[in-house]
């Protein structure tokens, strides 16, 4: 994939770098594996924003993804590459031999003609989903399970891969995207090969509209909202919440820097190696 740069006959193209999308070759997704999207503008049942900042954006629909790929020993074609307005990577429609089509992460070198199979027996190949050991050591993978059967979960996004480091006792230990080294189960399933679309963290929206269509609403500094709207607002000119030089804080009271995972948190038992450098 590669990016394109634009003339800056306006200020939104000055800085704008867009993709070129030359990997796409099929424009209109199947009708079959859609589903309605509806917007949440951020908020819970009862009305609360509990997400700020969303809002607005452009219809869309949802593609329905098969993370599982549950149809073992089981050949598909690849029929073409999409963009999906819900990730940031492509996604790949595959078609079975019983005429069956679903939709996978498209990870990079995949194209269109090339078979992808699931299953213990499949071949260590880019696109093909396997579990953790039948997968040779030193592989990039994507889309792996936390639980065996659940569905792929952790290295979706564009230009993810994770690496198969070893194997002891029944578990596999992964290096994630973070650097952290994770034990998994090594029945979980994965797909060989990096998620495509590389080039997405280069991306340059260009200006504010762009961001609009993707559903992002403004965000305004704290310090420059009103005491009853946020901790830090408030004051004669400017200041450090009422004038005073308090800590900064975000609206639920944590403090810049404050960790927020629990340290008793029952899933730190898999992590062999933090990826902060001091924890290691």
């Amino acid at each position: 994939m590669s990016l394109k740069e634009f003339t800056p006959n306006t200020p939104s193209e000055r800085y704008k770098v867009l993709p070129s999308f030359d990997e796409i070759t099929k424009h209109k997704p199947e009708k079959s594996l859609l589903s309605p999207l509806k917007k949440s503008g951020g908020r819970n049942n009862t009305g609360r924003i509990t997400t700020r900042h969303i809002g607005g954006g452009h219809k869309r629909h949802y593609r329905l993804i098969d993370f599982k790929r549950g149809k073992y020993d089981v050949s598909a074609t690849v029929v073409g590459i999409e963009y999906d307005p819900n990730r940031t990577c492509r996604i790949a429609l595959i078609q079975y031999k019983d005429g069956q089509k679903s939709y996978i992460l498209a990870p990079a070198g995949l194209e269109v003609g090339a078979t992808v199979v699931s299953g213990e027996k499949a071949a260590p190949k880019v696109g093909n989903a396997m579990p953790l050991k039948s997968v040779p050591l030193g592989t990039a993978i994507h889309n792996i399970e936390l639980i065996p059967g659940n569905g792929g979960k952790v290295a979706r996004a564009a230009g993810q891969q994770a690496i198969l480091s070893n194997r002891e006792g029944g578990w596999a230990l992964v290096k994630m995207p973070s650097g952290e080294i994770r034990r998994f189960n090594e029945a979980c399933f994965c797909t060989i090969g990096t998620v495509g679309n590389r080039d997405h963290m280069n991306e340059v929206s260009g200006k504010a509209g762009r961001t609009r269509w993707q559903g992002v609403r403004p965000t305004v500094r704290g310090m420059c909202m009103n005491p009853v709207d946020h901790p830090n607002g408030g004051g004669e000119g400017k200041s450090k919440s009422g004038g005073g030089r308090q800590h900064l804080l975000s609206p639920w009271g944590h403090a810049k820097g404050q960790k927020t995972r629990k340290p008793k948190k029952q899933t730190s038992t898999f992590i062999v190696e933090s990826r902060h450098a001091k924890k290691r």
